[in-house]
């Protein structure tokens, strides 16, 4: 049974520190190391693949100066799983295995004296990729569901039940391209009382989220739900941040959180980003999200370890 939810992990730290830095892009590292993600499962391929690689991604944010990692299960599903020939059970080991990598690594870590100076003690959060991501067609980046609310529900409980039961320090429901995704997710949450989770969406331009949706409606229906710890988007062009950092405030007085990509273009049908922003910085950008009020920030696609090592530079003096 879950425990109720006393105080969640983000406003833990936040009552001490003005800042929360999260990891960067997953996908990028791993490929840096030669693994090949051209797959449905992409970077969940890698827990029935090369498991340690993933914890060495982790470790690398972490030395960078992360304090939250986020695992590697944004992708992994029991149907995602299974329809590649793995059982139930198989399925939902990879699963959980996910958050054992980044907890172990985390541990490990925190172990060392040395790693303890000037921050807090890193977090584990969960990834709960959309529906879309199942898909591997690029639908989190369009929002344009076949599937309703029932179909939604039937498919992120199991998933999330087992996220939970490996008991990560938070859910990071990402990507999310649709309001009734979040509200399903955020109503399943709410069977769990022990955990919350915070909701990013991915953003089409500065007021809407992909689906056409306002992103300030969004924030003003999740602002009434104690289990969501935190709002904002990520996977988003880094150029409509600042925008929707100010239309976010608008609808709740969460913690806003942002971890946008790096400004290219994603092809879904041949998998590859393209058109990269040759200006972004993301020191500048992280400081300047910041002053408008985001209070978690991190990276998403293509952005690496150098750029989360550049926001914790200026972040731990603040």
């Amino acid at each position: 049974m879950a425990k109720i939810l006393k105080m969640n992990p983000l406003k833990n730290i936040l009552d001490t520190l003005p800042l929360i830095i999260l990891d960067g892009a997953f996908s990028t590292e791993l490929e840096r190391r030669g693994c090949d993600l051209n797959d449905s499962l992409w970077s969940a391929k890698i827990l029935m693949e090369n498991p340690e690689v993933i914890g060495a991604v982790h470790t690398d944010y972490f030395e960078a100066g992360a304090d939250c990692v986020i695992t590697a299960s944004y992708q992994a599903t029991y149907e995602g799983f299974m329809k590649r020939g793995l059982s139930e059970e198989q399925a939902r080991e990879l699963i959980q295995l996910s958050i054992k990598i980044a907890t172990k690594v985390r541990d490990a870590f925190w172990a060392k004296p040395e790693n303890r100076i000037n921050r807090p003690k890193p977090l584990v959060a969960a990834s709960v990729g959309p529906y879309g991501a199942y898909l591997a067609d690029g639908s989190e980046y369009r929002g344009d569901y076949t599937l309703d609310e029932a179909g939604l529900v039937a498919f992120h409980r199991k998933r999330l039940q087992t996220l939970i039961q490996a008991e990560p320090d938070i859910l990071a429901c990402e990507t999310i391209p649709c309001l009734i995704e979040a509200q399903v997710i955020v109503g399943l949450m709410e069977e769990n009382p022990g955990i919350c989770g915070w909701v990013s969406f991915s953003a089409k331009d500065g007021l809407h989220i992909n689906s056409g949706e306002k992103i300030k409606d969004c924030a003003r229906w999740l602002e009434g739900h104690e289990q969501v710890a935190a709002v904002g988007v990520n996977c988003t062009a880094p150029e409509y941040v600042a925008s929707l950092i100010a239309e976010i405030r608008k609808g709740t007085d969460k913690p806003v959180i942002v971890y946008p990509n790096s400004g290219e273009h994603y092809d879904a049908d041949a998998k590859i980003w393209d058109g990269g922003s040759t200006d972004f910085s993301y020191t500048e950008h992280a400081r300047n999200w910041f002053a408008l009020g985001a209070r978690v920030i991190g990276g998403c696609c293509r952005t690496t370890p150098q750029d989360i090592r550049a926001i914790a530079a200026w972040a731990r003096n603040l």
